[in-house]
């Protein structure tokens, strides 16, 4: 059973949808008894870092995740639930994050070209790094599949735990993993097929 964190952001009915559609069981909760039962943990997220990163702190939900992280369970973070994952966010200010992925998040105004809108918002390719081995998430799409980005910072200084970056005008990271730590700046939700088939993937760690 995968849970699916509720802290009051992130698309939980689409993410729970998704798991309908590959015919995984997904609960969405903030029980941490639940959350230790479970087999694999999704850590959504939208809207602004230090907003989501205080609710997650104030449900003592932080710690929960830790805990389950040093056991080994797999942890999936998506958009703002991949960035909480990073050293610090340097969103409106700099914030802590979980420490689970070295790196920062940054803002993307100023690396890609002036003429290019943020939020990035659209579709873009999946571009697999060459010099390391492909992230299980990714077993089954190729390189090249385009999956769904909203967003306007991105994590910086990752180092080899990037999976998987997108062109926007530069390569930002569009996914990372560090040991059991997964994230995907994209939405699997709602990146059609090739999306299902990440979460398929997860499922399957």
């Amino acid at each position: 059973m995968t849970a699916i964190i509720d802290y009051g952001v992130g698309n939980l009915f689409s993410l729970k949808s998704s798991f309908a559609a590959i015919g995984a069981d997904a609960v969405v909760t903030s029980d941490p008894a639940v959350i230790n039962d479970s087999d694999r943990i999704i850590l959504p997220g939208v809207g602004a870092f230090a907003d989501a990163a205080k609710k997650l702190r104030d449900a003592g939900l932080d710690s929960v995740l830790k805990a389950q992280v040093k056991t080994g369970k797999p942890l999936l973070g998506i958009c703002l639930g991949m960035q909480m994952l990073f050293e610090k966010s340097c969103e409106y200010g700099e914030h802590d994050g979980l420490g689970l992925v070295q790196g920062s998040v940054v803002p993307m105004q100023g690396v890609i070209p002036a003429a290019l809108k943020i939020p990035h918002i659209g579709w873009n390719a999946l571009i697999f790094p060459a010099d390391r081995p492909r992230s299980e998430i990714y077993k089954y799409i190729n390189e090249g599949d385009c999956v769904y980005f909203v967003h306007s910072f991105y994590g910086a200084d990752c180092g080899d735990a990037v999976t998987a970056y997108a062109e926007y005008g530069a390569l930002l990271t569009a996914s990372v993993q560090n040991g059991n730590v997964y994230g995907t700046q994209f939405h699997p939700e709602k990146s059609g097929d090739v999306g299902l088939k990440i979460l398929k993937a997860f499922t399957e760690i």
